[in-house]
């Protein structure tokens, strides 16, 4: 999900903003993670001992796997305050809009070139196949995806199996090759509770033919703790109607906070990107080479106008600091 209006806004001025840029991934500093699922200092992990998801995912599989906003819904169902906002309007349009005609002005969101360190990621829970958006990040094992939490962890729940990130993914190719999670990283309020406020994870990838995912797509820099309402550039494949998710989207915007949950602490941008397209970056910004300091992760009915992500602050850097330096 994700919005379409550039705002030549520049900002660098990030003030208590901790960055991590590429040159500086390394100086993240966690335990690596354990061979079990284990909750370590606020983080849970779970190693993947299945490494065959890049064969499962045919192009044919890929196509059809379900967006996994309705994964994030039932998290906005159990916590959302505001009586103005009904259960059924929470989250973007996925399964819902099918075989109707929202009015949803695709104009709000710009078409974007394939971005070598952004792609879709496909999973299974439950033996159901869902797919989200990603992208490849700064860290000392130069192999660290980000996405939502609800793109890897049910929230509470099961983590995800046959994880796999496919770059720059257009009309069902793979130009980078398909990168096979080993291991997903979350922030324990999410996997405990499905708190929206955390609604972010991260995977880290086997080397694909020896090399690295950073050196072969490149990762963005990533922030936390910066200043509330930045001006973003967020992308994500949206594969519910009237996109198909099969090339890349963009949405652009000055952040703004949720006024309908203020306790999920989010942020929204002008956007009406819809569902596949969670888990998809926000830079800082208005390109891709900004830092990223956000995901998208949920908005308000099928005729959404605004993106939601959460707010980067120390507990999901926790989960990134972990998976950032496991091997």
């Amino acid at each position: 999900m994700t919005s379409p209006r550039t705002l030549a806004t520049s900002l660098m001025s990030l003030t208590t903003a901790a960055l991590f840029a590429l040159c500086s991934a390394g100086q993240a500093t966690a335990a690596p993670a354990s061979p079990d699922t284990k909750d370590v200092a606020g983080v849970s992990s779970m190693a993947l001992a299945d490494t065959t998801g890049a064969d499962y995912w045919t192009p044919e599989r890929m196509r059809s796997a379900i967006p996994a906003d309705v994964l994030a819904k039932k998290a906005v169902d159990r916590q959302q305050s505001s009586p103005a906002i009904l259960p059924e309007q929470a989250k973007v349009p996925e399964t819902k809009i099918q075989g109707s005609a929202p009015q949803i002005q695709t104009k709000a969101n710009a078409s974007e070139s394939p971005v070598s360190h952004i792609g879709k990621v496909f999973f299974t829970l439950g033996g159901t196949n869902y797919v989200c958006s990603a992208n490849s990040v700064a860290s000392a094992n130069r192999n660290t995806v980000s996405t939502a939490g609800h793109c890897l962890n049910e929230g509470p729940g099961a983590f995800a199996t046959k994880f796999t990130f496919v770059p720059a993914y257009l009309n069902g190719s793979a130009p980078y090759g398909k990168w096979t999670a080993k291991a997903l990283y979350a922030p324990t309020q999410w996997s405990s509770s499905g708190s929206m406020e955390y609604d972010t994870g991260f995977a880290v990838v086997s080397q694909l033919n020896g090399r690295n995912l950073a050196d072969v797509v490149g990762a963005s820099g990533v922030s936390f703790n910066a200043a509330r309402g930045l001006a973003y550039k967020a992308f994500g494949y949206p594969a519910a109607s009237p996109f198909n998710g099969e090339s890349l989207k963009s949405c652009s915007g000055t952040a703004t906070n949720d006024p309908y949950n203020p306790q999920f602490n989010s942020q929204g941008i002008p956007c009406n990107m819809t569902g596949g397209s969670s888990g998809g970056p926000w830079f800082i910004g208005t390109s891709s080479s900004g830092y990223q300091n956000s995901v998208n992760s949920y908005g308000y009915g099928s005729n959404s106008t605004k993106m939601y992500g959460p707010y980067w602050g120390s507990v999901i850097q926790q989960a990134y600091n972990a998976a950032s330096s496991a091997p």
